[in-house]
């Protein structure tokens, strides 16, 4: 598995990451606002800064169908914790890709806390467009709020094909105007790749808890301060003020893409 180059824009978009990561490593108070936001929905183990919640987790199950012994990529994987959970649950191998260098060393540090034998899960530095995986590698991938940050959304679906292999399957998340998308129906986007779109599910709680999790940052913003510093407070409290009011609007889903059978 190479190292793919990074772009001046990926390289720009992993220093904010790895300031980010390096920050919440050493406190958790992110961890404990997105419980809060989540309530019985929060998956504990995985310490998620993302809307990765128990519902989730089990249409990823679902909609995988993965076998013991299968390969798994997690792309913008974060910290791991959502590839490790499903390489524990599903007996399966996880590789994990992320443009931050900090957080894919924090994702191989936490191996041991999910009981994943160490060979069957890595984590290597790549971007959505440019992982670095051989062709056709993949049983099944996950992304999850990975595709809303990418520039060309095209080239991340068309890498995404060229690494799963034929019959294997994709579960992203997605999010998207209700009214005026600027982009064209899933339908069309995985059409436009080689890719079928087997499933667009809603996540009719998603906006709401996205609401309670930017609130709850601005009732804490002192603590946020205090223990993450003030140039990632305001980063999310910025994210707050400028996201926060278009959630009414938003449509959030989980969608299932399938690379043909050749």
């Amino acid at each position: 598995m190479g190292s793919p180059g990074l772009t001046e824009r990926e390289r720009q978009t992993a220093r904010v990451y790895d300031a980010m990561h390096a920050a919440r490593a050493h406190s958790t108070i992110a961890d404990d606002l997105y419980a809060q936001a989540m309530g019985d929905l929060y998956p504990y183990e995985l310490d998620a800064s993302s809307s990765c919640d128990w519902p989730l987790l089990g249409t990823m199950v679902a909609n995988l169908r993965m076998e013991p012994g299968h390969q798994l990529v997690d792309l913008a994987c974060g910290t791991g914790g959502a590839g490790l959970w499903l390489a524990r649950a599903l007996a399966v191998y996880v590789t994990g890709i992320d443009v931050s260098a900090t957080a894919v060393q924090l994702a191989t540090g936490r191996v041991p806390e999910f009981w994943v034998p160490a060979e069957r899960a890595r984590f290597a530095v790549g971007s959505l467009a440019r992982t670095g995986l051989p062709d056709r590698y993949a049983n099944g991938l996950i992304c999850v709020d990975g595709l809303g940050f990418e520039h060309d959304r095209r080239k991340s679906l068309e890498e995404i094909r060229r690494v799963l292999k034929p019959g294997a399957r994709a579960v992203l998340t997605s999010s998207r105007p209700r009214l005026s998308s600027t982009l064209p129906p899933w339908e069309q986007q995985a059409e436009n790749v080689g890719l079928v779109l087997e499933a667009e599910q809603e996540r009719p709680h998603e906006p709401p808890m996205w609401q309670r999790l930017y609130t709850v940052w601005a009732e804490h913003e002192a603590e946020l301060r205090a223990q993450l510093g003030d140039a990632q407070a305001e980063s999310m409290l910025t994210e707050a003020r400028t996201r926060g009011p278009q959630l009414r609007e938003r449509q959030a889903l989980v969608v299932t893409l399938r690379r043909p059978e050749e």
